[in-house]
């Protein structure tokens, strides 16, 4: 029978894995958008792909939940998820209302956001990153994931 250990790291690898769907999903979406300056089918495949990135951050926030209420998990994965989730409904909306003088930067951010999220979750760096780990008093394995480390901590 598995402990509450392994259900929070078999929690946090659904976490990782959500978070990097949704980065590669972003970065998809700047590709369309280049097909869609320069191919007429190229619309088609931006919006089908907008779909799929508001999908799969939606997924994210769920599996961020997840990680947080029944894996016991932090709730500090939630805020993100969820605001990157308000983010690419205000992206969706700007794309929708042809709004690119926005649209663009917007998207510019979100892949900047969903990268550093990405890089955050798979080295098991906290949101004040290597710094902190150098100051007096705290352990070298402070920024690590490791049996005591609440899965979503991070």
């Amino acid at each position: 029978m598995p402990t509450h250990t392994t259900t929070k790291r078999g929690l946090l690898m659904v976490l990782q894995v959500a978070i990097t769907l949704q980065t590669v999903a972003v970065f998809v979406q700047a590709i369309t958008a280049g097909l869609l300056l320069s191919t007429p089918g190229g619309g088609a495949l931006h919006s089908a792909g907008s779909y799929t990135v508001f999908i799969v951050t939606l997924l994210h926030l769920i599996v961020a939940i997840l990680v947080w209420r029944p894996g016991g998990g932090s709730p500090k994965p939630i805020r993100y998820a969820a605001g990157f989730f308000a983010l690419t409904s205000a992206q969706v909306a700007l794309g929708l209302a042809h709004m690119t003088a926005l649209h663009v930067p917007v998207g510019v951010l979100m892949f900047g956001l969903s990268v550093f999220q990405l890089v955050r979750i798979w080295t098991g760096r906290r949101a004040h990153g290597a710094a902190a780990e150098s100051t007096v008093g705290r352990g070298a394995d402070r920024g690590t994931l490791d049996e005591s480390t609440p899965a979503g901590q991070i």
